[in-house]
Formats: C-alpha cells, structure tokens, sequence
C-alpha cells in the first residue's frame, strides 16, 4: 500500500476582501438595539396603560447596546434622522471581547 503525498501548505495572509465574501454579502442579520432592560411581574406588565413609565437599568448617558444575531457586536448613542431615531455607533467591541462572550 502506498502512502499518500501531500504537497506544502502555503501559509499566506489574506490580501483585502476575500473573493468568495460575495457569497454572503446578501444573507440577512437581525440587528437589536438594547435601550436598557428591567424585569417586572406579570401584575406590574398587566398594569401598563398608554403614559405608563418604565424605569430601565441604565443611565440616560449610558450607550445603548448594538447585538447582531445576538451577540453584543457595538455599542452606540441615539440619534435623530429627517424625525426618525437612528443609532450612532461610537465603539465597536473587540474581537477578543466577542470571542469571551460566546463562552
């Protein structure tokens, strides 16, 4: 029986896009932005009427949190566009720091 022979593996870094990136350039994310959170009683949320107020956990200069597919990928501040709310980025959390959070 003979041994198989495999040539030299070529170990060079990526140069720009890759070319395949096309593939999924198109395949849809579901982008969430996190105001805050609080956690209420069935009671409390049966409760609610228009004007209610909620109090969140965060404070009003806090930033919000970006997740993509649900993992924590930015964080931003909010932003008001033509009388839309829109969302300015102003830190992208580190790939280490993702990496940490799928653990």
């Amino acid at each position: 029986m003979q041994k198989p022979k495999f040539g030299e593996l070529q170990n060079k870094p990526m140069q720009g896009k890759p070319q395949n990136i096309d593939l999924i350039m198109d395949v849809p994310l579901e982008l969430n932005v996190v105001l805050g959170k609080t956690q209420r009683t069935i009671r409390e949320v049966l409760a609610l009427t228009p004007g209610s107020v909620v109090e969140l956990n965060k404070l009003a200069e806090e930033p919000l949190e970006i997740y993509v597919n649900g993992k924590l990928l930015a964080q931003g501040e909010v932003v008001v566009i033509n009388e839309n709310f829109g969302i300015r980025i102003t830190n992208i959390i580190s790939a280490g720091d993702r990496v940490k959070s799928l653990g």
